[in-house]
């Protein structure tokens, strides 16, 4: 894994996750990192286990010089559909950061440009640079508290475990519930397969 991609000090590493659920926000994160830091444990989160990167969470907070979060609600995504909402994310996480950033650098191949700050789309960014990889970490842990913290509230759905992505689980039960304000109705909601065996 590489530690960064430009030469510049504040290069801020962007990940986002949530793209591809039927429910909840889109999370992103911006990571900051010193030049010289490298931990071999951070990975693209999604190769670690649940309790790898909730250990992992606070080592990133911890050595990094600025890191920030930030989400786009359902109803945001259905107005802007998913990929602005992505890049909105993006932007609202570099914007709450206390550093001012000289290059971000993007997991993905897609990005919408930020201001005048140059910028560098990786593909799977998440398992080539470092501080991608720890900004994936700090979005996912953020994002299943918020889907756990959500299923408490509507157990059917069964967040806790599948995190609003589209299970035959979460499928089944949108059939038998209908939806909830955390659904993104502008996405699929009901598999055809479902719909035929109804």
């Amino acid at each position: 894994m590489q530690k960064k991609y430009s030469k510049y000090r504040f290069e801020v590493a962007l990940d986002e996750v949530g793209r591809g659920c039927l429910a909840g926000s889109v999370v992103a994160a911006a990571v900051v990192f010193p030049e010289d830091f490298f931990h071999s444990e951070i990975n693209d989160s999604k190769q670690l286990s649940e309790k790898k990167r909730e250990r992992l969470d606070s080592v990133i907070k911890e050595n990094a010089i600025d890191y920030a979060i930030a989400e786009v609600s359902p109803e945001k995504i259905d107005e802007i559909n998913i990929l602005n909402a992505s890049f909105l994310a993006m932007h609202k996480a570099v914007d709450k950061l206390k550093v001012t950033p000289e290059f971000l650098l993007v997991d993905g191949n897609r990005f919408k440009k930020y201001k005048e700050i140059p910028h560098f789309c990786a593909i799977k960014g998440d398992a080539r640079f470092i501080n991608i990889a720890a900004a994936s970490i700090l979005a996912k842990n953020y994002r299943d508290t918020l889907m756990k913290e959500l299923h408490e509230k509507f157990p059917q759905y069964q967040w806790e475990k599948n995190k609003g992505y589209p299970t035959l689980a979460h499928r089944k039960a949108i059939e038998e519930y209908g939806i909830t304000i955390f659904h993104r109705k502008t996405f699929k909601l009901i598999s055809s397969q479902l719909s035929l065996d109804l």
